[in-house]
């Protein structure tokens, strides 16, 4: 069994386990947690609330259903050509709009039904509610903005990510958010219908960073060609492209990077990359490495950082951030918050704090790579930010 299948079959066993550990395909659940959430029950009212942005706009939201007629789906070859859900986040002007559904309702019953431990009380409805502070219907601001392309881990939905996609959107970005189909617990297909997860039982195969770059590419095909998809793709700088992404999704950011030169800068939040790594292809390119200090320090546990880091010549700046999970750079511990659920042991950073961090360090991080404004927090230590630990291979 290779090493993404083996570490995603322990995962399958970790479907009903609390939500600070969906979307963990990179690391193993705990069985402390799993204990602990036996016992675990919801508030009688659940409310979430992620975190607001901080930029200078408000964030519009509306989703595309794309289909790639070249390429067959590569899982479940019978469904016919690859369809792809995709959330655009965009700048939008303040008080417009109305207030955009964390998921379908579908994609909110599969997620509830694989990602979150019987007994919490958690519904379906509940999660479609989850207050995003983005907005339907919102009337674009004026101008042109980077593209940043966001992929989120294994079995964890592309909703996941929203807390970084309405930052980056209020600091001046669109941002196309990509349900990778037949890999999560549901993405919402243009037909209604909300197929599971087509891998999960037996683990991603070696080829799923390939197959995620083919997706992010003809994603950029569709949102930058002579006909684009998107209403307002004229808000789209072509020249000015980006991705990040959360565990395999920040390992195959690494492919997309390598296959697709449109794509000037990446991110990888706490993602293991697996051989072969493309860094011969990156050509300079720049690269964060933002994961947490228990796995992704120099010398850590997850090697792949290293010999990564060291294979190709650009701006590279790999942090560790103490305290944190595999899932502490995504929503996930927000909602396991308000559901009552714990942390898993040893997890010190708050899931407010722990977003906060991830917003600041990728915000930063594109704001100097893609828009050339220099920021003085990726130069080194900042006493605001202590968890935080820059790493010199």
């Amino acid at each position: 069994m290779n090493r993404i299948r083996r570490v995603a079959a322990v995962a399958a066993l970790a479907l009903a386990l609390p939500l600070p550990l969906a979307g963990v395909a990179m690391a193993s659940p705990s069985p402390t947690v799993a204990a602990a959430a036996a016992v675990s029950s919801a508030p009688a009212a659940f409310h979430a609330e992620l975190p607001s942005p901080t930029g200078r706009y408000a964030a519009g939201e509306e989703v595309l259903h794309l289909t790639d007629q070249s390429r067959t789906d590569p899982w479940v070859p019978s469904a016919g050509p690859r369809q792809l859900a995709v959330s655009m986040f965009y700048p939008a002007r303040q008080g417009t709009g109305k207030p955009a559904p964390y998921m379908t309702l579908g994609e909110a019953q599969g997620f509830v039904a694989t990602r979150v431990p019987a007994g919490t009380g958690l519904r379906p409805q509940d999660v479609v509610g989850v207050d995003t502070h983005a907005s339907t219907g919102a009337k674009a601001v004026g101008g042109k903005f980077p593209l940043v392309v966001l992929s989120p881990g294994f079995e964890n939905p592309r909703a996941t990510l929203t807390g970084l996609a309405t930052e980056l959107a209020s600091r001046g970005y669109v941002v196309a958010l990509v349900g990778h189909t037949y890999e999560d617990s549901g993405e919402t297909l243009a037909d209604g219908s909300t197929p599971g997860c087509a891998l999960c039982d037996t683990g991603a195969p070696d080829s799923l960073p390939d197959s995620r770059a083919k997706d992010v590419s003809f994603v950029l095909d569709r949102l930058t060609g002579q006909h684009p998809a998107w209403r307002l793709a004229h808000l789209i700088d072509r020249d000015r492209i980006g991705m990040a992404g959360h565990s395999i999704g920040g390992a195959s950011t690494l492919n997309a990077m390598a296959d697709d030169r449109r794509i000037l800068a990446g991110v990888n939040m706490d993602g293991t990359f697996y051989p072969p790594i493309p860094t011969d292809k990156l050509e300079g390119r720049s690269f964060l490495l933002l994961g947490k200090q228990s796995d992704h320090a120099v010398g850590g546990e997850d090697k792949s950082w290293g010999e990564t880091w060291a294979g190709w010549d650009g701006y590279k700046p790999w942090l560790a951030v103490a305290g944190e999970n595999h899932s502490s750079f995504t929503d996930v511990p927000v909602l396991a918050a308000a559901a009552g659920l714990p942390s898993p042991p040893g997890t010190t950073t708050s899931p407010q704090r722990g977003m906060q961090l991830t917003r600041e360090y990728v915000g930063a991080f594109f704001d100097q790579t893609l828009k050339g404004v220099h920021q003085p927090l990726l130069d080194g230590p900042s006493a605001a930010n202590p968890e935080v630990q820059f790493q010199h291979p």
